[in-house]
């Protein structure tokens, strides 16, 4: 007898989470973190053994931990009998009988850098590539618009609700950096380094 809504919907809107979690580029370790739970935590939801997955508050931390929503999980979750998709299989909005495209992707900028702050990684003199709207990962280079208009590259580490913290700046990458989400107007993957 099933515990819950059914065994094959929970494992579904699991394998959706999932699914989610890995295009944001976090570990279950590191999602669980974010959501404040262990790694063995994440992945009870994920193989879908916690019936709370279903409950819409529930729902909403998780999806939040990542960088996701609740209406993405449903999107990437398809309709019954479908396998769930990564988010970059979609393709955008689908009816029965007719798909449409995807957006087009977002205009790639471009920024030079005047120090060596971020040095090995990129050294002064390099041009990166950023797309903005596009959230790093881990490790990635990242330009952060400041609500002042100041412009800063870093490398991504984490962040929360609340709290940005990258690495690089004036003391190298050793150092790391916390900056409040209220003092920044965006923050953009950098996705390429094109060097002289």
């Amino acid at each position: 007898m099933p515990r819950f809504e059914s065994d094959e919907d929970a494992r579904r809107l699991g394998e959706a989470l999932a699914a989610l979690r890995r295009e944001a580029g976090l570990s279950q370790a590191e999602a669980g973190q974010r959501a404040g739970m262990t790694s063995q935590g994440w992945g009870l939801y994920e193989s879908g053994k916690r019936s709370g997955l279903f409950r819409p508050d529930v729902q909403r931390r998780l999806t939040g931990a990542i960088g996701a929503t609740v209406e993405a999980l449903a999107l990437v979750q398809g309709p019954a009998g479908e396998k769930p998709q990564p988010a970059g299989d979609r393709g955008g909005l689908a009816s029965a009988g007719r798909g449409y495209a995807a957006a087009p992707p977002g205009p790639v900028r471009r920024v030079q850098l005047s120090n060596d702050d971020l040095a090995p990684w990129a050294a002064s003199g390099v041009m990166l590539e950023y797309e903005p709207g596009r959230w790093p990962r881990r490790d990635q280079g990242c330009v952060i618009e400041m609500a002042d208009g100041e412009t800063r590259v870093r490398l991504y580490d984490r962040a929360d609700a609340d709290m940005l913290v990258v690495r690089g700046g004036p003391g190298g990458l050793a150092a790391e950096e916390r900056i409040a989400r209220a003092d920044t107007r965006s923050v953009s993957a950098v996705t390429a380094r094109l060097e002289r």
